[in-house]
This record gives structure tokens, C-alpha cells and sequence, in this order.
């Protein structure tokens, strides 16, 4: 049922609108009562609607109501966007856009806002007979990160699979076999890839074999693309290569050498050509192939024998109970601290069958309400209905319970990992960045929007809803992650009832009237989107070319696009922003990587609610039109890694701007530009990533600029290799922001770190990063730091001795280090890159 959904997002147009209520904000008052009474309309809504009880278990009108009134708040959504917008930019007069001087603007929105309030009314009126009467309004528990597991506590600890894995390993070592071919084969979330990945990782099986290679194979089968990732699994690069041709250049990187080769979930087995030819170029002797697959006869069709077949049982009650405790009690290291709870935790174990991924996902489900055995007791008695209805397997029922348990606000988020392809690796930045661009995460407190919107990810990992495929190391904040197949399954499974998307029989995503929200793959047809007015959020991962001739306005709902590192070509280039400038409301905007974006024009103007703008790596990009100063709601601007050399002036006028990135700090130019000194009006920065240059010239009155951003965490600054000393004494000066957490220096080619570079000026520095420098020592006097996290690489006249790195940084856990070559008594290697973590 849709109801928690709902519940997210009436409480985010709610707040909205109480907000526009309570700040008298001018449409409000255009609209005479209108607005007030949508809020009336929201609150009892949600009171109805936090009668959950009454609506779970009702008709399918019920359910027909609910996606009506979805329907109504994306309206009301849509309404209060373009009220907002105006609203902003018309107290100060500072655009002058056509939709906000329209003489018809008053009279189509109170139409529209009439039409919302009368249908939510009928709505209310339908669910109202299916409710026992509401005794208040709803209110949404505060939402909380649980608490991390202490560093010596490692949950994921393989439990009850060491058995397979020696097998296994006893196969591969076997020297009368030549090319060994070994399948594990078993249901979703028995531990085949567990089992897979423990082999690939172990030591005697890394130094058996000269290469190692892991491909995920899944239900988006091309053979292509397979023997394309064992290439660059070799190190290669694979463009341009036909398949002949990567097949040639397998072969002669793997001359002569042993190899392992993973691949994992394979689903079928119908081109036996392909694979015939992979197997032809792989040396015979001492090579293996594993294969893992639910289906049996995909390993046999792969010439897998038998007896070379590993079917992986499920765990027995202890190894269950065993791996259950280490979810459940991380706080305790695995011990119940009960007799209920363990008697509630062992009958729920025998639901979950013995699969691992039921048992972890269950266990964590459980972890944050150990002080409750009544709630311990409700999710059997809830796991035990949705079992015994036969609605679904014993891991995707508790799956589904870890869906249902989660905040109204993370369904949402989670949710939006349904549309990427199979075993796709996400980058979490592009996934907070939807979430802000649909207004799925507010800023909280001092939190940013951005901050917030890592902590929801970290708490999707937590509840084993979300794998992490890479993090960084200080902290774990998660930079890739992915999501297990039957993980995926379930939120395909309820994206569909919730009508945000549309799926295959294969799991492929499907275009449609109602598509809220879609991955543009190779297959589609971009006049296709036509049909899709409804669309929110459009990600294009195709590798041909699309037509950005047509016209866009059917995409009005549009509030994130993701182009990034598209090929666009230089005549598709000069058409992107025609394409692009109707979506007035966008919110999130990626062009990352486009080389054909040579200039970023004056249209830019008209994306009045436009939040982010993404143009990294844009290796051509050389001018952006100062009309994008008008765009008052831009909270990210990254324009890392672009040629551009100035920056539009009065750039100081984005006041809500909190992340700016690939500034370069020139001399005073003839043209107009954005200068160091406009910088302290940007007083909402949080992140500043800075250039300088031997043309760089920093006046006396902008040593102090930094020192006015009182909120800024994390500062970069990349000296370019710079060698002159007038400018080296530039950045000696300056004085930094008081509240910097994280510290990057790159290229700075001087002996010794700025003077301000100490522990009683960065009282809050938590990670300091230096790279590519001259740097000598890090000495700073008698005063010891407060670093968490230190990164050193590139550091080849730096000189410092461990343990007088500890004394000065006694609270240090974390390391990176590479190519510091004068480094005394580390406990790793200081050569090539290695890491370093506190017992």
C-alpha cells in the first residue's frame, strides 16, 4: 500500500506551505485564502492518513484513493513551485523572467489551486469512511543515524561457509584438471557471491594466480561488455576495440600467466560462441573460471562438470543464530542481552530458512529496538502474516519488513534505486543530488541538505538495504554503492505499486503515461517521452545520440536531469540549452563530463528554481553568461576541472550558494569577473575548492576573506604548481575560517605548510590532506593536533619519523599514504599506496 509514501510526501508539501504561511509570503496573500486552505486540507489528511491500521488492511479503493491523492500533492507540488519561484525573485525585482510579470499567472494558479483543494476534499471525504475517527494529527518521529559499531566489531564475519570455500579452493588448486571451470549454484541470498568473493580475496588463492579478474555477469547479458570488463579488469583500455579485438588483447595480456576469473550471476546461457571464444584465448594450464548462477543449467551450458558444481546449503540453526547475534546486538559484540529477545530471535530465524541475506537484514531491522521486546514480538507477528498469505519467499518478507519499517522519508530515497540497470555501480553524490532536486531531504539544523542526504545513505547501508562498493576511509562516508539483487527486486516490486515506474519481466524499466521517473538505456526512444509529461527525474545513460532538437516542454514536472559524461556532439552541444531552458522547474542540473559544452549561455536565467549546477570536467567549457547570478536558489556550483578562467561578477549575490568548486583566484583582469574579496558574502558556503596560479594576485584586503566564512568545513586549495614566492607569501597570509573540519593542499612547492596550517589556528581540523609538494616536515611546535584522519602521497622530500608523528597527532586512526619516500619506522609501506588504521 502506498500510505507511507503519501504520508512523505504530505508532510514535505505541508511544511512548505506553513512555512510560505507563517514568512506572509506575497503569493499567499495573492491567492486570498486558497493556501490557507490547502493547509487545512494537508492537516486533516494526515491525520486520516496516521490511521495506518485502519487503511492497511481495506479495498482496492482505498488504494485507488491514495494514488489519487498522490496525484493531487504532485500537483499542489508543481503549484507551490512556481509560486515560490516568483515569489523569490519577484520581492527584489531581480529577473525579469515572462512567467513572473504573466497577467494570466493569478488567474490559471487560483484555478488550479480550486481544482487541488475540491479534489482533496473528495478525497478525505472517500478514506474517511474507511477510518475510525483521528485522534490528531500525525507527527513523524525525529529521524535518527543509529549509533556505528565500534572499529574492532565487524558484523559482516563470514559465518558457517568455511566448508565451501575449502572445497572450492581444493578444486582450483587440483593439478589434473587444465582449465578448471567451477560453478556455485543456489537460490538469491544463499551466499554464492560471499562464498565467490571470500575465494577471490583469500591469500593462497592470490598468490596461486598471476591475474585476478571479477566480472558481475546479471540479467543484462552482452557479451560485449562481459569480455570489455575482463580487458579493463586487466588493466587495459577498451576503447575503440571490437570484439575481435579485445579478444586478441585478452589473449596477449594474459600470455603465459594463471588466471582466476569470477563471473558472478550469470542467468542464462544461450550464445555458446562468445563464451567458446573467451575460453580459446585463456591459458589452459592452472587458469580457472567460477561461475555463480541461480540456475544450474547456465552453469552446465557454460561447460561447467557436475562434480565441479558447489550447491551451498543454508545455515543450520547455530550458524543462524550465530550471524543473526552479530546484526542484532553490534552495540553488545554479539551477545543477547536477554532470554525474550533470543527466544523471539530464534523463532524468527526459522522464517528466514537459513539464507544469510534474510538473516542479516533481519538482524539489522532489529538492532535499533533491543529495549523493546513487544516490538520484537510485533514483526514476528507481522513477518508471520506475510508468510503464511504466501505473498512472497521468507527473504523477501524480510526484506519487505525492513521496507516497512524505515521512515516515510527514506521509502522514498530507497526507492530511487529501482531504476538503475542490474549490478550498477551508483554514486552516491548522484543520488543525494536527486534527493535534494525532489525535495526528499531538508536541511536540519546546522546540517546541509547535502550532509543530511549522506546520513540517509548511511543509514540505508546500516539496515543492509544498501551495499557499499567504496567509502572513504576518515570516515566512511560512502562515495559507490549498489544494491543485492533481491533488494532490487523488492523496491522494483513497490515502485510499481506506487506507479513511479514500470518494469519488464526481466527487470528492465519500461516508459510509460505515468513514469515519474526514468533511466534513459539504449532501447528507448526519445520521442517516447512525449507520453511522459509526468516525469521528475531523467538520468540518460544511453550511448547513442539523442535528439536535443525537440522541442522539451512537455518535461515541465522535470526537477532533476542527469547528463553526465553523455556524449554530445559539438552541433548537439550548441542545442543542449535550447533543449534545456523550458524546464523552469529544475532543480538539480549535471552536464559533468560533456566536452561539447563549450559555454554555459544567458537561457541559464530561466531556471529560476535551479538548486544545483554540475559542469565538472567539462573540458571545453570557457565562458558562463553573468545572467546565471540571478539564479538566487543555486546551493552547489562545480565547475572543478573546466577551463574557464573567471567567473561571472557579483557571483557574491547567490546567498544560499554552499558548495563552490574550481574558482580560480586570478590578477585584477580588464573584464568584469568574480573576485577573491566578493567571496565573504557567500556566508552559507560550506565547501570551497580553490586554484591559484604564478599569475594569482592576493590583495592586502582579501587576506582575511576566508576568515568571514564562519560556516566552512572543508577548504581546498590546489597551488598549480606554483613556484612564485610573491604568490607562496599570498597564501602564507592568509587567515583561515574558524570552523574548518577538512583541509586539502595540493601542489604547494614550498618547504614548510602555511603558517596558519597549526593546531591553535585549525582547533577543528579533523583531516588534513597534502599532495604533490615540496613539504620538508610537518612540525607545529609544542602544540598537538586533533587529527582524526591524515593523507600524505606525493611527499618525496618530506621527513618525519613515526613516532614522533604519533606524539604530535595522538588521535590519529586513520592514514593514506604513497611515494613518501623519506619517511621513518611507518608500520606499512611509504613507497607505493597503502593505508594505515588504528587497532
Amino acid at each position: 500500500m502506498p500510505i507511507l509514501i503519501v504520508q512523505a510526501m504530505v508532510q514535505t508539501l505541508t511544511d512548505q506551505v506553513f512555512t510560505a504561511l507563517m514568512n506572509q509570503a506575497e503569493f499567499a496573500v495573492d491567492f486570498s485564502g486558497q493556501f490557507e486552505q490547502l493547509k487545512t486540507g494537508l492537516d486533516l489528511t494526515k491525520a486520516l492518513l496516521a490511521d495506518t491500521e485502519s487503511l492497511n488492511h481495506k479495498n482496492n479503493i482505498v488504494k485507488a484513493e491514495l494514488l489519487k491523492l498522490r496525484e493531487v500533492i504532485y500537483e499542489a507540488d508543481d503549484v507551490l513551485t512556481d509560486c515560490l519561484v516568483r515569489d523569490e525573485y519577484r520581492k527584489d525585482g531581480s529577473c525579469s523572467g515572462s512567467s513572473l510579470h504573466d497577467p494570466f499567472f493569478l488567474y490559471r494558479t487560483g484555478k488550479k489551486l480550486r481544482d487541488i483543494n475540491l479534489h482533496m476534499k473528495q478525497i478525505e471525504k472517500t478514506l474517511g469512511m474507511f477510518l475510525r475517527a483521528p485522534d490528531g494529527i500525525h507527527r513523524e518521529d525525529a529521524y535518527q543515524v543509529r549509533v556505528i559499531m565500534s572499529q574492532d566489531w565487524n558484523p559482516t564475519e563470514i559465518i558457517g561457509l568455511d566448508n565451501d570455500v575449502e572445497k572450492i579452493k581444493g578444486w582450483i588448486f587440483d593439478t589434473n584438471k587444465i582449465l578448471h571451470l567451477v560453478g556455485i549454484v543456489g537460490m538469491g541470498g544463499l551466499g554464492k557471491t560471499t562464498i565467490a568473493q571470500k575465494i577471490f580475496h583469500d591469500l593462497e588463492v592470490v598468490g596461486h594466480f598471476q591475474k585476478l579478474i571479477w566480472v558481475c555477469v546479471s540479467q543484462s547479458f552482452s557479451p560485449e561488455r562481459i569480455m570489455r570488463s575482463i580487458l579493463e579488469g586487466l588493466g587495459e583500455n577498451v576503447s575503440g576495440s571490437g570484439v575481435t579485438q579485445i579478444l586478441s588483447r585478452i589473449q596477449k595480456v594474459l600470455k603465459d600467466k594463471t588466471c582466476l576469473i569470477v563471473m558472478d550471476d550469470v542467468w542464462s546461457h544461450t550464445d555458446v560462441d562468445w563464451w567458446t571464444n573467451l575460453c580459446s584465448v585463456i591459458p589452459k594450464q592452472g587458469s580457472c573460471i567460477i561461475v555463480t548462477t541461480r540456475h544450474e543449467e547456465a552453469a552446465i551450458g557454460m561447460g561447467v562438470e557436475n562434480s565441479r558444481i558447489h550447491r551451498p546449503k543454508t545455515l543450520d540453526d547455530e550458524e543462524s543464530w550465530c550471524l543473526f547475534k552479530k546484526f542484532a546486538f553490534p552495540t553488545s559484540k554479539g551477545l543477547c542481552p536477554e532470554d525474550r529477545l533470543e527466544k523471539i530471535g530464534k523463532e524468527l530465524l526459522k522464517k528466514c530458512g537459513g539464507l544469510p541475506l534474510a538473516i542479516k537484514t533481519l538482524g539489522s531491522l532489529l538492532a535499533s529496538k533491543i529495549d523493546s521486546p513487544s516490538q520484537w514480538r510485533r514483526i514476528l507477528e507481522s513477518f508471520h502474516a506475510l508468510t503464511t498469505e504466501g505473498k512472497t519467499s521468507s527473504v523477501m518478507a524480510s526484506l519487505r519488513l525492513s521496507y516497512d519499517e524505515i521512515p516515510p522519508s527514506l521509502k522514498q530515497c530507497l526507492l530511487c534505486f529501482s531504476i538503475y540497470p542490474e549490478d550498477y555501480e551508483i554514486r552516491a553524490e548522484q543520488l543525494i543530488h536527486w534527493w535534494i532536486g525532489e525535495g526528499f531531504i531538508q536541511s536540519k539544523g546546522s546540517r546541509t541538505v547535502v550532509e543530511v542526504g549522506y546520513e540517509y545513505l548511511a543509514e540505508l547501508v546500516s539496515r543492509c538495504l544498501v551495499e557499499i562498493v567504496h567509502q572513504r576511509g576518515f570516515d566512511g562516508r560512502v562515495y559507490k554503492c549498489k544494491i543485492h539483487d533481491m533488494v532490487r527486486e523488492l523496491i522494483i516490486m513497490i515502485a510499481e505499486e506506487e506507479e513511479f515506474c514500470k518494469f519488464d519481466e526481466r527487470g528492465r524499466q519500461e516508459l510509460t503515461a505515468k513514469t515519474r521517473w526514468l533511466c534513459f538505456i539504449d532501447e528507448m526512444d526519445e520521442k517516447s517521452l512525449k507520453k511522459s509529461s509526468k516525469l521528475r527525474a531523467l538520468l540518460l545513460m544511453s550511448s547513442r545520440r539523442f535528439n536535443f532538437e525537440m522541442n522539451s516542454g512537455f518535461l515541465r514536472s522535470l526537477r532533476m536531469l542527469d547528463l553526465s559524461n553523455y556524449t554530445v556532439n559539438e552541433h548537439s552541444g550548441k542545442d543542449l540549452f535550447i533543449w534545456i531552458s523550458p524546464l523552469k522547474r529544475l532543480a538539480s542540473l549535471n552536464l559533468s563530463g560533456i566536452q561539447a559544452l563549450k559555454e554555459v549561455p544567458s537561457t541559464i536565467h530561466k531556471l529560476l528554481n535551479l538548486q544545483l549546477l554540475l559542469l565538472t570536467g567539462c573540458s571545453n567549457l570557457v565562458k558562463i553568461h553573468p545572467s546565471i547570478t540571478n539564479l538566487k536558489k543555486l546551493i552547489i556550483l562545480d565547475v572543478g576541472g573546466c577551463p574557464i578562467q573567471y567567473l561571472p561578477e557579483e557571483l557574491g549575490r547567490l546567498s544560499y550558494l554552499q558548495e563552490l568548486s574550481g574558482f580560480k583566484v586570478m590578477s585584477q583582469p580588464r573584464m568584469p569577473c568574480f573576485q577573491l574579496l566578493e567571496i565573504k558574502e557567500l556566508i552559507n558556503l560550506r565547501v570551497l575548492r580553490i586554484h591559484v596560479s604564478g599569475t594569482t594576485v592576493i590583495a592586502d584586503n582579501e587576506l582575511d576573506v576566508l576568515s568571514h566564512l564562519r560556516r566552512l568545513n572543508v577548504l581546498d586549495i590546489d597551488a598549480e604548481d606554483c613556484r612564485n614566492k610573491n604568490v607562496l607569501e599570498m597564501l602564507e597570509k592568509l587567515t583561515p575560517p574558524p570552523s574548518l573540519q577538512e583541509l586539502y593542499l595540493r601542489n604547494y612547492k614550498k618547504e614548510t605548510l602555511p603558517t596558519w596550517v597549526n593546531p591553535g589556528q585549525l582547533s577543528r581540523l579533523q583531516y588534513l590532506c597534502i599532495e604533490n609538494g615540496d613539504l620538508v616536515n610537518l612540525s607545529c611546535g609544542q602544540t598537538t593536533w586533533n587529527l582524526e584522519g591524515l593523507c600524505l602521497k606525493y611527499l618525496m622530500r618530506l621527513e618525519i619519523n613515526w613516532k614522533d608523528l604519533e606524539k604530535d597527532m595522538p588521535v590519529l586512526h586513520y592514514m593514506e599514504i604513497s611515494h613518501c619516500y623519506n619517511l621513518k619506522d611507518f608500520p606499512c609501506s611509504v613507497m607505493e599506496p597503502e593505508v594505515w588504521r588504528k587497532n
